[in-house]
């Protein structure tokens, strides 16, 4: 029996030829992405050869090398940031990214190693306190896709609400530290003043930890009741305004011979009313029309007036000149 599977072996074996490059490659171009990562990753563990390659391809690219930081604190320098990540290899380059006008850090920054292996290292530990708030790293072709795509983010952030000014990042992740490993968390501090702001976030490995935060029931912190809520819930989302009942639009039916509230069409008439109509009679009066006034004042007759004669006065100079007493007449001054 076992002969025969020998033999059976050999002649495989001898009938099978080693397929070509170009035969691999046509077999692996229709396989999925996990499928050829899978391959590879077997082979990689099984002959250190395939997995030096591996790593020599990755490592061209400084793209595989390079790491986003988020969660930095407003002081945060370049040299904090390269300080707190060389404990994981030789840094190619790193800094932080500073607002142009203050000068001060816009929260995130990015570091580049020299090493793949390093940067696998600088991965596995991805939550880092620098500056007294934790700061989380991922590669940067990712971006922030890679910590929003996992689907339970919702159920592992928190709330921290009713913080003193006292509470510091360190104070807060080592409170909450005994409910399960935190993977990222710190206190929310105003950019100008650079003073706590009265709140946080803390996000959870698991799920199961931050539900053993909220059901904690002693949530006392630096002398205060404090509040720990899903930071979803905490997004309070704009009430919808809805009418009342009573003033809700309604169609309202419109019975036959009355016509729609627009503009009115005269040549078709309303249905069941015919016109002209008829004016109704009315029966004659049974008041009598009061009597007329006197009139306050007799009326008096008019009393002619002879006309009297106007004796006109002549203007101008007399047509004949005055004469004096000795004849002769007399000379006016020129008007």
């Amino acid at each position: 029996m076992e002969d025969g599977k020998k033999r059976k072996l050999e002649s495989s074996g001898q009938d099978s030829p080693v397929s070509s490059q170009e035969e691999l490659k046509q077999l692996l171009e229709p396989l999925a992405k996990n499928q050829l990562v899978d391959i590879l990753s077997r082979l990689g563990s099984l002959y250190p050869s395939i997995a030096e390659e591996i790593k020599n391809v990755a490592s061209a690219d400084p793209v595989h090398r390079k790491l986003f930081v988020r969660g930095l604190a407003w002081n945060t320098t370049s040299e904090t940031l390269c300080a707190a990540f060389s404990v994981h290899g030789e840094i190619e380059e790193g800094a932080v990214i500073v607002d142009k006008y203050t000068g001060k850090s816009r929260g995130y920054g990015f570091i580049t190693y020299k090493h793949i292996d390093s940067t696998q290292n600088a991965l596995r530990a991805i939550s880092k306190l620098i500056d007294g708030r934790l700061a989380v790293c991922n590669l940067a072709c990712e971006g922030l896709s890679s910590a929003s795509s996992t689907p339970d983010l919702a159920q592992r952030k928190l709330f921290i609400g009713g913080l003193t000014p006292e509470v510091t990042s360190e104070t807060l992740l080592n409170f909450f530290s005994r409910h399960g490993e935190i993977e990222e968390g710190s206190v929310a501090y105003d950019k100008d003043s650079n003073n706590s702001r009265g709140f946080g976030f803390v996000t959870y490995k698991t799920v199961e930890a931050a539900k053993r935060a909220i059901e904690d029931p002693q949530k006392t912190l630096g002398g205060r009741n404090i509040t720990v809520k899903l930071a979803d819930s905490h997004k309070g989302r704009a009430p919808q305004t809805q009418l009342p009942p009573a003033a809700v639009p309604a169609p309202v039916p419109m019975t036959a011979g009355y016509a729609p509230p627009t503009k009115p069409n005269i040549s078709t008439p309303p249905i069941g009313y015919n016109y002209p109509q008829a004016a109704p009679t009315y029966p004659p009066s049974a008041y009598q029309s009061p009597p007329a006034a006197a009139a306050p004042y007799l009326s008096q007759p008019l009393n002619p007036y002879v006309a009297a004669a106007v004796k006109k006065e002549p203007h101008g100079l007399p047509p004949t000149a005055p004469m004096s007493l000795s004849g002769y007449p007399y000379y006016f001054p020129k008007q």
